[in-house]
């Protein structure tokens, strides 16, 4: 038990680390649940029209003009072309829409009477567009079946008032599973660092020569000496694990105890495994302090600015992320991201996931298989 003593003895040394990145992990969390409240709903809005009426107020005329009225904000200013023109200029409206003289007759003749328009090419001016052409499309239609003023009127009214329901058929609270994400994406950088730097610097403290020596005179077996070292970086590893598994609980509370959040806590205990292996294998290869924090800073933050840890994966050119998936954070990360995205959980929808897991498990094996190779070559030697 001297062994497992003397690495936690160690670990307590470098607490500050520890805490250090799971405070950057809680702040980041805490900043992405601030961030994410203000929620961005759609409100109807209204373009700006200017009507210029140069026939009738009456019969089909005023009913073209109060559709108008009832989808548009009329504005009223100086019946002058220099004055609509400055309104156009200055954003004070964004559609004009002159009616000619005789566009009722015409209509009821049969004709198709050109009305001309005013735009100031903005997107307001565009659904001012669309609601005229809606007007003029079903005005157009049922003038040619329709004879009786009153009768077409009526028609076109009964049509327009028609609406499209639209129903929201997912069930995904997409802003929270978003901010999930986002915090475990996060974590893969604690994490890796966490575990990387951790247990490097504990395993070269008991690595150095003189640790060495006293290890090879004791009446210790340098295998159970091996099998010890190994079974406290693993605990120490499923405490960090679990450390930051239960602040995603705190932070996201009812979210987590799901099926969707056990397979968020399975994918980060996979990539632990992982980060675990690979800080074996650094500490078989390195030795000394300084090499340590420059791979730590390596690895750890090339994989979060590569990965999509700091950076959302969207926001990423494709050519960086093609060269990330040599990473164990890419696989991590994607799979987080196909978790937001996946509203039905079953065998089909999961299998791009597990192949994700597969993949950082053989990412783990092939540390392994490495770590062993190295340190029967530094044994012989």
């Amino acid at each position: 038990m001297t062994v497992f003593k003397t690495f936690w003895k160690i670990v307590k040394k470098y607490k500050g680390t520890i805490i250090l990145y799971t405070v950057m992990l809680i702040a980041f969390g805490g900043i992405n649940q601030i961030a994410n409240e203000n929620e961005t709903d759609f409100v109807n809005s209204k373009p700006n029209v200017i009507i210029v009426n140069n026939d009738e107020e009456k019969g089909l005329t005023k009913n073209l003009i109060d559709y108008i009225k009832n989808n548009s904000n009329i504005i009223d200013i100086k019946n002058t072309e220099e004055a609509r023109n400055d309104a156009i200029f200055f954003r004070d409206a964004n559609y004009i829409i002159y009616i000619p003289n005789g566009y009722r007759n015409d209509i009821l003749k049969g004709l198709n009477p050109e009305i001309e328009i005013k735009s100031s090419g903005d997107y307001q001016s565009s659904l001012a567009e669309m609601i005229l052409t809606r007007y003029l499309k079903t005005q157009s239609i049922y003038n040619k079946e329709i004879k009786n003023e009153t009768e077409l009127i009526n028609t076109i009214n009964k049509t327009l008032k028609k609406k499209s329901i639209v129903e929201i058929s997912s069930k995904l609270n997409t802003d929270e599973i978003t901010k999930i994400s986002r915090f475990f994406n996060f974590a893969s950088y604690s994490i890796m660092a966490v575990i990387l730097y951790i247990i490097c610097l504990v395993l070269y403290s008991f690595n150095k020569d003189i640790v060495k020596k006293r290890t090879i005179i004791s009446s210790m077996n340098y295998k159970k000496h091996n099998k010890l070292i190994l079974f406290a970086s693993s605990l120490f590893a499923l405490l960090i694990c679990i450390l930051y598994m239960i602040l995603s609980i705190i932070l996201f509370k009812e979210s987590m105890i799901t099926t969707r959040g056990l397979i968020y806590l399975l994918n980060t205990f996979i990539f632990t495994f992982t980060a675990l292996t690979l800080a074996l294998l650094v500490s078989s290869l390195v030795n000394s302090k300084e090499a340590i924090s420059g791979i730590v800073n390596v690895v750890a933050l090339g994989s979060a600015f590569l990965c999509g840890a700091f950076i959302p994966v969207e926001f990423l050119p494709e050519q960086v992320l093609k060269i990330s998936r040599i990473l164990p954070a890419y696989w991590y990360i994607n799979s987080n991201e196909l978790l937001k995205t996946t509203e039905i959980l079953n065998l089909s929808t999961l299998k791009p996931i597990l192949i994700d897991y597969l993949v950082m498990i053989i990412f783990g094996i092939i540390f392994i298989i490495i770590n062993n190779l190295v340190t029967k070559k530094k044994r012989v030697s």
